[in-house]
């Protein structure tokens, strides 16, 4: 596990910040996020990737992320833009907080983030990704894309002259001035919000409460789309009446019909104590905030169960239905009204721009290898990424494993020549056991499990020595190094 003075290649480079003083002394005061760190000169701020150079505010972390990947918007805990559609997400270095529990430490926390883990990226090179292959949501996502600010803010401009959505999904420990500058260039806000207990906040998350309920109604009074979710964390912030307290905050301050998201947590990081969120406990919540009003609630993390499905308050018609993160839009019309009753509902449907099209090559059948995954128990979404060392591009083929739909093909994925590229595949039925995976010549495959949604796995399948499929490996060994 790297130490804390460990010098990474990924730290050399640096780019101007914005939303800082200087003052007389040297050091600099960072306004991004409601902590404000005094930075002195050659010092980092709380975020690490936050620096002072010779009485200026650097970014460390300007187009330095991990692997972009091909999902699905239902990954980010957004229900009700554009169900199913296709996003691409990227993942900064770094993060203003330091949950207890975090999902993606080894990259949200920089004293942990190894070089082999950091992609470099421009603004166009995201963009022309996203374009050539018809990808119309780039989602700013994993670890909290707010100390990305320079980067978010020049990569989704450039995205929005060619009419692609931004994401943003965030934990919004952000100050009002950030927020403002990015709703100039951001159309959806999945916010994660960790409690409606402040000392939750101080305690588990190192941070505050108010400014993320501040920061939160203001995108909301600016017309973005915004959804909420909450990670209901065992025996920590999972009661009937933490679900009440923020049911009662999305009614009173944002609308009975935005979407509240309750997502089951599994073990991580400093938090393995406990077993996955009990699914019943997630089940009250949904009952406790719909008693309460709320409209549209979700269970995220869940499978085989109807609450992760979209349903007609008037009539219950199905209007979504899903599985994991596969969606599909059986009961709206084109103008989002139930395809039933003819209600309004508060969907947002649009078309992602065409792909500029790809000069695929097809190779003959035998040519191809497979390669198969199977599931294993709660981890039923695995990160696939293919390296090609082929002259041609060619599509890697992906197919459902076992049950009734037994070699169903689910998808092609294009694969240029000399690129990688990463992307998901998930659980498609209840009697799926795994997915295959069919390989052209010269393109190679690693595996990465992938614990829950909007979770980004560093260690592939092969590097895995344990069976927990509840706990990380990485965090089983961050434990034992503390012991």
């Amino acid at each position: 596990m790297p130490i804390d003075t460990q010098v990474w290649t990924w730290q050399q480079g640096a780019h101007d910040a914005v939303l800082y003083s200087s003052r007389p002394d040297g050091t600099v005061q960072c306004h991004l996020s409601p902590r404000n760190c005094v930075i002195r000169p050659g010092g980092v701020g709380f975020c690490r990737v936050r620096a002072n150079r010779d009485g200026k505010l650097m970014t460390l972390n300007y187009g330095k992320s991990v692997a972009m990947t091909e999902e699905t918007i239902e990954t980010e805990a957004v229900y009700h833009f554009a169900p199913g559609s296709r996003i691409l997400s990227m993942g900064n270095i770094g993060c203003m907080m330091n949950c207890d529990y975090c999902h993606n430490w080894q990259t949200s926390q920089a004293k942990f983030v190894e070089d082999r883990s950091v992609h470099y990226y421009t603004p166009e090179q995201v963009v022309e990704s996203a374009l050539e292959r018809g990808i119309g949501v780039i989602s700013w996502t994993y670890n909290d894309p707010v100390v990305w600010h320079e980067f978010v803010l020049d990569t989704a401009a450039l995205a929005r002259q060619h009419g692609i959505v931004n994401l943003f999904k965030s934990a919004f420990y952000i100050s009002l001035e950030g927020a403002k500058e990015l709703c100039d260039v951001i159309d959806i806000f999945s916010i994660s919000l960790k409690s409606m207990d402040p000392k939750f906040y101080r305690r588990v998350t190192k941070g505050k409460l108010e400014p993320v309920l501040d920061a939160t109604a203001y995108v909301f009074d600016r017309g973005k789309h915004v959804e909420v979710s909450s990670l209901l964390v065992t025996d920590a912030n999972d009661s009937p009446d933490d679900a009440r307290k923020l049911a009662r905050w999305v009614i009173d301050r944002l609308s009975p019909q935005v979407p509240v998201h309750f997502v089951r947590f599994h073990p991580d990081y400093k938090y393995t104590q406990v077993d996955r969120t009990p699914i019943e406990r997630l089940v009250r919540a949904r009952e406790v905030a719909m008693e309460e009003g709320i409209q549209f609630c979700y269970l995220g993390n869940v499978y085989d169960n109807p609450a992760t499905s979209s349903y007609c308050p008037h009539c219950g018609n199905l209007c979504v239905r899903r599985y994991g993160v596969v969606a599909d839009p059986v009961g709206l019309t084109p103008d989002a009204r139930c395809s039933n009753c003819a209600t309004q509902l508060p969907f947002r449907l649009f078309s992602a721009p065409d792909s500029k099209g790809l000069d695929i090559v097809e190779v003959p059948a035998e040519a191809y290898r497979t390669v198969e995954h199977s599931w294993r128990g709660d981890v039923k979404a695995v990160h696939v990424e293919v390296k090609s060392a082929a002259a041609a591009t060619h599509e890697v083929v992906i197919a459902i494993l076992g049950g009734e739909l037994d070699g169903r093909e689910v998808k092609r994925v294009p694969v240029l020549p000399g690129k990688e590229y990463r992307f998901i595949a998930c659980k498609s039925a209840a009697d799926d056991r795994g997915i295959s995976l069919r390989l052209p010549p010269n393109i190679d495959v690693d595996l990465y499990e992938v614990y829950d949604r909007a979770h980004f796995p560093v260690s592939t399948t092969l590097e895995i020595s344990h069976s927990s499929d509840a706990v990380p490996e990485a965090a089983l060994r961050l434990g034992l190094d503390r012991a």
